[in-house]
């Protein structure tokens, strides 16, 4: 996966006859240089005369691969949607799950024997986390999807996730034309925009279509990614995340059911979490700047015989986070609320698990370390929005959740879900025991007026008797 934010282009492939394939190639003005500026990777492109981008669309092209960059040039011409085109998205990144992995696995249909086990497996969950958590259970069906499956269940989400950073990218490349120009350049400036909307759908396309390759289920990044009460499993990436580690199958498939199930826990009856979630992301998003001085300096300088030098320059520093107050509160807000989510899910399935699978303390290890080197949740979001989270955030936040059930019990530590304001902020992830042994706020006043009003009573409760008794 690209570490790269919306770059321009798909890398090229290999040559089939390897060294001396490049070496002809390059002499050709073959593959993802000259040949395509855009970097939007026309099928056949290449051959003689590619250093111009329609000798080589025109040029050496039969008559199928013709049609079909005549299809792809007009979808971006021709699209006059939001800041990213998602129709091409969808495309490149079921192109991207078809090609199969890296190790040469490719997707499969799910079968009947899969989908039960995958069902059995969130069931089991589901019982063991009755034990682990006063949540109940959120996830009204189970499936289990394929690569494919996984990519247009997931792309509502990562619309809403991404069409806020694209926005303002978008926008800034509008703004790159002088004033005076921008009135005379009306249909140039739609132009850019569909090419621009083009660009992110190709880039995005690509990484989804590579993290199905590596997800396990629809929670893997730490937000609802799937339909809301569907736990999910990916068995053909169970398989490939277990393929290795010695325990048995359905362990790992009941382990990574567990992480699922508790996700669906979280996100069904904590009903403010998706939204805090996705609004500290826009917020996030919001504070994203663009280097528009740099932008028109670079576009003013292409020279179109070496187009990697303009994707080398727009994909290094020109676009960065704002280094100001608020940005950085959003970026702290954004990684404690994913570390906090993550770290309970951590702790809860630990419980759950510990007692009853062998192989739990393994699993959880090998889950840990997964993230710590750059696992999905890391690289698509470094990918599509430019931030890393921070692996020591996670323990952080799985160790204070493990404190406060100590501290409280399990009804005391996951009452703090009840509001957005009692949740750990940063610094207590700092210091989790200050927190953990903090004289806990009384509610009971309030939970007996809450409780009133929902019977339709009218007497009012004494609070001022209850002052003076405190005073």
């Amino acid at each position: 996966m690209s570490d790269t934010p919306f770059g321009f282009g798909l890398p090229p492939e290999e040559p089939d006859d390897g060294d001396e394939g490049k070496k002809k190639d390059q002499q050709s003005g073959g593959g993802q240089g000259p040949a395509n500026p855009f970097g939007f990777g026309f099928p056949g492109a290449g051959g003689p005369g590619a250093d111009n981008p329609f000798a080589a669309m025109f040029g050496s092209m039969n008559p199928t691969d013709l049609g079909a960059a005549f299809q792809q040039l007009g979808q971006m011409l021709s699209y006059e949607g939001g800041p990213v085109n998602w129709d091409m998205a969808k495309q490149i990144a079921r192109q991207t799950v078809a090609q199969g992995t890296a190790d040469g696995t490719k997707d499969e249909s799910v079968g009947p024997a899969e989908r039960t086990a995958v069902e059995e497996a969130v069931r089991l969950a589901d019982l063991w986390l009755d034990d682990a958590t006063s949540l109940p259970s959120g996830a009204g069906s189970a499936v289990a999807w394929s690569r494919a499956e996984w990519v247009e269940a997931t792309l509502p989400a990562w619309k809403e996730l991404v069409d806020p950073v694209a926005e303002r990218v978008g926008g800034a490349m509008g703004d790159i034309l002088p004033e005076e120009m921008q009135a005379m350049a009306g249909p140039l400036i739609g132009m850019m925009k569909s090419m621009g909307g083009a660009m992110f759908g190709q880039q995005i396309g690509q990484a989804v279509g590579v993290l199905a390759g590596e997800v396990v289920g629809s929670t893997d990044v730490g937000l609802p990614l799937g339909p809301a009460g569907k736990a999910a499993l990916l068995p053909l990436n169970v398989a490939a995340f277990g393929k290795d580690l010695g325990v048995g199958k359905d362990e790992v498939r009941l382990y990574l059911a567990l992480r699922e199930a508790a996700h669906q826990r979280l996100f069904a009856h904590v009903p403010w979490l998706r939204s805090h979630l996705f609004g500290a992301v826009e917020g996030y998003a919001r504070g994203i700047k663009v280097d528009t001085a740099k932008l028109e300096d670079v576009v003013g300088q292409f020279d179109p015989q070496n187009p990697e030098e303009l994707q080398q320059a727009l994909q290094q520093g020109m676009f960065q986070p704002e280094d100001t107050p608020a940005q950085k509160a959003a970026l702290a807000r954004l990684e404690t609320a994913l570390a906090l989510v993550e770290g309970w899910v951590d702790a809860v399935v630990h419980a759950a698990a510990k007692p009853r699978l062998a192989s739990a303390d393994a699993l959880r290890e090998t889950l840990r370390r997964r993230r710590a080197t750059g696992g999905p949740a890391e690289q698509t979001f470094a990918t599509l929005i430019g931030l890393e989270l921070r692996p020591r955030r996670l323990r952080d936040a799985s160790r204070l959740w493990a404190s406060l059930t100590d501290a409280r019990g399990v009804d005391g530590r996951d009452a703090l879900w009840a509001h957005p304001d009692m949740l750990p902020t940063a610094s207590d992830l700092d210091d989790p025991d200050g927190f953990v042994h903090r004289e806990q706020m009384d509610f009971s006043e309030l939970d007996k007026m809450l409780g009133e009003a929902a019977d339709g009573s009218t007497e009012k409760p004494d609070l001022k008797k209850k002052d003076d008794d405190t005073e």
